[in-house]
């Protein structure tokens, strides 16, 4: 595996970056291993000559089954096609936030174009592989993980896992099956390969960082009308709580022009809205000479003026979105961008903010909440809690409730404290007591659920941008200028469409009317296809620069000669 420290052995055996003894007896390493390491295509070609080809023994059947209990014909084909490069089916499910939809949509999208099937939920039991693509920040959520793993061992499917755990946690419990390989957050480009080796029986493993996945590769998005932008990679925070540092590491941005192309090849597309992400919007640019509010003027000024599709900010910590909340404000009143942001306060307290490392206090996130609303007065400001952390006391608690009640947030995310292993949050004493922690919460949850923020709305009439179908399945559903939600009856012509909405009744969590007019009508058939061609084209490009880069690798591994070995040295392969 080109760039990588990989002991690759044949068909069955596992190829894993993780330190192993080395010919020359040291441990991992670079040099010592050249010798006896193949390429995902050396593998794949003794695959294939060690392969028992379309027969009985390839659809598993022994010489000696009786013919009434043998495969029919187009069982061995099944089986036998879920051996040939580009002809299974894949499903890929993902976990936890927009960057790792993003990120899932883009395997989906270079599995597709390599000619696999890619499906979804309803069809999961008929793919020969599973990719998992996993999210590290709660307990929950990579419970969620390890059972879809389990499900697909158990129904012997070839599995591949992505995403944060394996890149922050490669030796967790649930990843130690020699059956499964992994992918790491950094090396999407590469997801085909490590399918094909999977599919053929191999265990792959490639965790090395690398540079971020190109913005041009190809995707299939999970919802044809939202785009979503990775705008950046990782954070300059150290937050004792979190375990996704550990898989996203320091922040990494992409370039400004990188970002504008693909928000403008999507909004040609006729995507109702973008939304940018990143771990710490504000942060971002820091490492490249620019920063947000230099990106936010170069979006506004390529988004449509038509005002077909619509920009949304992704999350920010205060820290560093503090010296550009006049940027940001500006954004958000131009009538292309949603006024929404997702700004976390996690704890009203600052002895818990200090244990938390956050970096800010609550004065400083009053101060961005307080600018902000006072710039932009319907300001959709989201937050999160994490109720429970250890060491709040009930002083600490009722800070939090203050804070809550002070902004009345029009989303409130209520977590209670998980230990995450390998954090320094995990090693804090003392603990909150169960009982008590799951009282603050529900005391939260049932002040947040307590607020009716629409109501004034009904009778008015706004403008709405729709995007989907409803959790009912039936109604179609849109966002306002500032993200409240609206339902609407089903009707074609739709979704991707901007129309306007008389509010007739308003509910907790949304607003319910009648559409009075269509204010612009989905991208036509012909000027989507072309913009689907330019974008096509671009991740070809794209494509064929992530292969060169890999090949190249591959060159200079196999023509350097191994460094001397020095008696008594300790090779290491911490990045892998």
């Amino acid at each position: 595996l080109a760039g990588q420290e990989a002991q690759v052995g044949v068909p069955g055996a596992e190829l894993d970056l993780a330190a192993r003894e080395s010919p020359r007896g040291g441990r991992g390493g670079t040099g010592g291993e050249r010798a006896w390491m193949l390429d995902i295509e050396e593998l794949a070609s003794k695959a294939t000559r060690t392969s028992r080809g379309p027969s009985d023994k390839a659809a598993g059947v022994d010489a000696g089954t009786p013919a009434s209990a043998r495969p029919t014909l187009s069982q061995r084909a099944e089986a036998t096609a879920s051996n040939i490069p580009g002809a299974a089916t894949v499903y890929v499910r993902t976990f936890g936030c927009a960057h790792n939809v993003s990120d899932g949509e883009t395997m989906a999208g270079l599995l597709e174009a390599a000619g696999y099937r890619v499906v979804g939920d309803k069809e999961r039991g008929k793919a020969h592989a599973w990719v998992v693509n996993s999210c590290t920040v709660k307990g929950p959520s990579q419970d969620a993980m390890n059972n879809a793993i389990k499900a697909a061992r158990e129904d012997g499917k070839a599995v591949v896992v992505a995403g944060c755990v394996p890149q922050g946690d490669p030796h967790a419990k649930s990843l130690s099956d020699a059956g499964i390989s992994l992918l790491g957050v950094t090396q999407l480009s590469r997801v085909v390969e490590v399918v094909e080796a999977a599919l053929a029986g191999n265990s792959v493993r490639l965790l090395k960082r690398g540079p971020l996945p190109s913005l041009d590769l190809p995707k299939v998005r999970r919802n044809e009308h939202v785009e979503i932008v990775p705008i950046s990679a990782g954070c300059l925070g150290s937050c004792t709580y979190c375990k996704t540092k550990h898989a996203r590491g320091d922040l990494v941005s992409y370039p400004v022009e990188a970002i504008v192309a693909r928000v403008r090849s999507a909004a040609a597309e006729g995507v109702a809205e973008v939304w940018l992400s990143s771990e710490d919007t504000g942060a971002y640019g820091i490492d490249i000479g620019t920063d947000i509010s230099q990106l936010l003027r170069a979006l506004c000024e390529a988004l449509p003026t038509d005002g077909r599709t619509m920009l949304r900010l992704g999350m920010t910590n205060p820290p560093y979105i503090l010296e550009h909340l006049d940027a940001v404000a500006e954004a958000m009143r131009h009538p292309c961008v949603f006024e929404f942001l997702h700004l976390p306060v996690q704890s009203g307290s600052d002895d818990i903010l200090k244990a938390m490392n956050r970096e800010y206090t609550v004065a400083e996130f009053e101060e961005c909440a307080d600018r902000l609303l006072a710039k932009v007065p319907n300001l959709h400001l989201a937050t999160d809690v994490i109720a429970a952390f250890p060491g709040e006391t009930e002083a600490d608690f009722e800070a939090t409730v203050r804070v809550v009640t002070k902004y009345r947030f029009a989303e409130l995310h209520i977590s209670q404290f998980y230990p995450r292993p390998g954090t320094p949050a995990a090693r804090l004493r003392p603990r909150v007591e169960g009982t008590v922690a799951k009282r603050r919460t529900r005391r939260l949850t049932e002040l947040f659920e307590g607020y009716r923020p629409y109501d004034h709305l009904v009778g008015r009439t706004v403008r709405v941008w729709i995007s989907d179908t409803a959790a009912d399945g039936v109604s179609l559903v849109g966002h306002t200028k500032d993200y409240v939600q609206v339902l609407i009856a089903p009707e074609e012509g739709l979704v991707g469409s901007s129309v306007t909405v008389e509010v007739k009744s308003a509910g907790r969590w949304s607003v319910r009317g009648e559409v009075r007019r269509q204010v612009v009508a989905p991208v036509l058939a012909e000027e989507r296809a072309v913009a689907v061609e330019e974008r096509a084209v671009a991740a070809e490009r794209a494509v064929a620069t992530a292969e060169a880069t890999v090949a190249a690798a591959r060159m200079r591994r196999r023509t350097t000669p191994p460094p001397p070995q020095i008696e008594g040295a300790h090779e290491s392969n911490s990045e892998s």
